[in-house]
């Protein structure tokens, strides 16, 4: 079996870090590491939110990395060339690219699969949501939840500003009686937070087959049931309505979905919607107001904001 790998190295900024996310995974990416420096101030501000902190982070980068893992096939040149093409034009989107340096090298598997791990360790996100990674051992305290997840192959392990707003979200608004949907589910993280919270009934959906593999054995490791990952978009695999529906994307993805999100929705349904940079927040905000929507409760975590809209 081969074991080398392709790594894409990008220099980039924390605020880039979701849109670049989104342009790797249309590429069949097999894997996705972000070392982030906002991520490590946060650890050093908030001590009593972390059960574990390596010092040695903080001998961090003054930009984002991300890495990304290739198996060498005839597409790889084009992909790389549409990934080089999209992060050149992510300032025409109003978000800062910082380097945008792109570089690439070989790796062994071994190496790739044991070094990132040291940067994941359990995290208390919200009141109750703890996110474990498969590997760690935890001791659970009274009245946390603990959530277990293996990100590898599937951005999403809860560490970034997104997703843990959106997980105090699902605590803020869940309850046994809710139908949640989770659209560009990843790893499975808002699906599975959904669902040890007590919701009635959830389904997860994601375009790219990488992530609904990962969300899926993620599924598995929680020893969890009425919880359902398809593959494709909202529009095409979903019949029926939610109470509430999540989406961990980005402004440009959640303007437009808000014209159609209300069809999915049952009467007072809430409509969580992260991934918004701040400059962009008053643009959902209208869409959402024009769509006919209440503005229940917004949330700002670094450059990053989090809406939860209930509909009239």
């Amino acid at each position: 079996m081969d074991k080398d790998w392709i790594e894409i190295s990008i220099a980039t900024t924390s605020e880039a870090v979701e849109a670049i996310s989104g342009i790797l995974y249309n590429t069949g990416v097999q894997g996705v590491a972000i070392e982030d420096p906002e991520d490590i101030e946060f650890k050093k501000k908030h001590p009593g939110d972390w059960d574990y902190f390596d010092n040695n982070l903080l001998k961090v980068k003054d930009y984002t990395l991300i890495t990304a893992y290739y198996k060498y096939d005839e597409k790889f040149n084009d992909n790389l060339d549409y990934i080089k093409k999209a992060i050149d034009d992510l300032p025409n989107f109003g978000i800062d690219k910082g380097r945008g340096e792109v570089k690439v090298s070989k790796v062994n598997e071994e190496d790739w699969e044991n070094n990132w791990k040291k940067y994941y360790k359990p995290t208390k996100v919200g009141d109750k949501i703890v996110i474990v990674p498969i590997w760690e051992e935890y001791t659970k305290n009274p009245g946390e939840i603990i959530v277990k997840m293996d990100p590898g192959m599937a951005f999403g392990t809860g560490t970034h500003e997104t997703t843990r707003m959106c997980i105090r979200m699902l605590e803020k608004y869940v309850d046994n009686n809710s139908v949640v949907f989770d659209i560009g589910t990843g790893s499975g993280i808002l699906s599975i937070t959904a669902k040890k919270l007590n919701a009635k009934n959830v389904i997860g959906v994601d375009l790219d087959p990488v992530a609904v593999k990962s969300a899926k054995e993620n599924i598995k490791y929680n020893d969890i049931k009425d919880i359902e990952i398809l593959h494709g978009d909202l529009m095409d695999v979903i019949s029926g309505k939610a109470d509430i529906i999540v989406a961990n994307i980005i402004a440009d993805i959640i303007i437009p979905l808000s014209e159609q999100i209300k069809k999915f929705l049952n009467p007072d349904g809430v409509f969580i919607s992260s991934g918004i940079l701040k400059e962009r927040k008053q643009d959902v905000v209208n869409k959402l107001e024009e769509c006919k929507f209440n503005i229940e409760d917004i949330q700002e975590d670094g450059e990053w904001v989090c809406i939860a809209a209930k509909s009239k």
